[in-house]
């Protein structure tokens, strides 16, 4: 008797089933990120804060992604427990969070906020190194299950920070602690609802491998000051964007419209990237990614004012967030299997976001106070030209032949 074969709509079924987990825990991620990332300052400046104190104390989440989350991502490595370390790492900080809840000055705060930013920061490399491990097929990175998985924390992201503009605009944010505490209720439980099956691990390995002959490649060392130059240039949209807008003229909801157009390509490009990411190779996309990001800071330093304009350069989001973040999540996965993909994916955290998200508001802050704001999207033009240098470097390691060729 032969045997029977699997209904493929039976596999894909099983297949939505198993990343659906995973999705949740994304999603519940970014939601918090959503209520807690843009409010904090605001919360804040309710408090009666002044602005010194609130640029120290919004900082304190920058200062812990240069440490919290190659920390966690080591004892994921070594424990192989990555699902048990986001499980305690969702409880404590929600125990963390419910320090927001009393006010006994600056002190206290900015030891709540340490407690529970290591938490949190340490979170979504474990995170993306689980969901990288649960999209592989064979050691293979499934791009479009990756993407699938994504753009649910994209979405998540977008709706959390409309429904709490809506919120706190009709109630106050005296309500901020609270929000803040729901939403990691919320994270918890996502992370209880994971599976909680350890990575399999290879006869050979014992304990977590060695990260520094990886490290000492060149191609690695390459892609990480690719990563570094590329989200650098990102950080004077994260951080001045709104700043530079409202200096503009723009109004408030039209500044809002304007990060929606960038979130909704977001979506749409985590939603159909499996038809495009073929088209090149990974470290390809690194250059494209980071030649089109010079386009877009430079004609966001120079033409803002013209809105068809600005909005075109916003929708170029698709390509310099979230195809730039797939291909450096695949490349990762393929530099950094097995026990070393915990501490990889935490690297990519420390150096793609926690060192030049400091960097980045420092020096943003001197530039747009001396020269004006205009001046930190040319700077960024500037960090974009030394990412694409970077990528190339990347692309001519990984394709030798090619770049003879070229």
């Amino acid at each position: 008797m032969s045997a029977t074969l699997a209904d493929p709509a039976d596999t894909e079924a099983a297949q939505r089933r198993h990343i659906l987990p995973f999705a949740a825990l994304t999603a519940s991620y970014c939601a918090h990120a959503g209520f807690f990332n843009p409010f904090l300052p605001l919360w804040l400046k309710g408090l009666g804060l002044s602005l010194v104190t609130i640029s120290l104390l919004t900082s304190v989440q920058a200062a812990t992604r240069m440490f919290a989350p190659y920390a966690w991502g080591a004892l994921s490595d070594r424990t192989g427990k990555r699902v048990t370390l986001l499980r305690w790492g969702s409880l404590l900080a929600l125990l963390a969070s419910l320090g927001l809840w009393v006010n006994l000055g600056t002190g206290w705060l900015t030891l709540v906020l340490l407690v529970l930013c290591v938490q949190t920061s340490g979170m979504m490399p474990l995170t993306e190194a689980a969901v990288a491990h649960a999209v592989s097929q064979g050691g293979v990175f499934d791009a479009k299950r990756y993407g699938r998985v994504r753009l649910w924390g994209s979405a998540a992201f977008m709706l959390a920070v409309l429904a709490a503009g809506a919120w706190f605009e009709r109630v106050g944010m005296a309500s901020f602690p609270a929000m803040v505490s729901l939403s990691l209720v919320a994270l918890l439980l996502c992370a209880y609802r994971m599976p909680n099956v350890p990575e399999a691990r290879h006869a050979h390995e014992a304990g977590a491998a060695s990260l520094w002959p990886v490290l000492r490649q060149r191609t690695v060392q390459w892609l990480f000051a690719s990563m570094f130059f590329h989200v650098l240039s990102h950080m004077g949209i994260y951080t001045f964007f709104s700043l530079y807008l409202d200096s503009l003229g723009y109004s408030k909801t039209m500044i809002g419209l304007l990060w929606a157009v960038s979130v909704t390509v977001e979506i749409a490009w985590f939603f159909t990237q499996s038809r495009w990411l073929p088209l090149l190779s990974l470290s390809g996309w690194l250059v494209l990614c980071a030649a089109v990001m010079v386009f877009r800071m430079a004609v966001t330093a120079s033409a803002a004012s013209v809105l068809w304009l600005l909005v075109l350069v916003q929708a170029l989001h698709a390509l310099t967030f979230a195809a730039h973040h797939s291909a450096c999540i695949a490349l990762l996965s393929h530099h950094f299997p097995g026990s070393l993909r915990g501490r990889g994916q935490a690297l990519y955290t420390v150096i793609g976001y926690g060192i030049p998200g400091v960097i980045g508001g420092f020096l943003g802050g001197l530039l747009s106070e001396r020269l004006g704001l205009a001046s930190v999207f040319w700077a960024t033009a500037g960090t974009s030209v030394a990412a694409t240098v970077c990528a190339y470097q990347v692309w001519r390691l990984r394709h030798p032949k090619a770049a003879v060729a070229a």
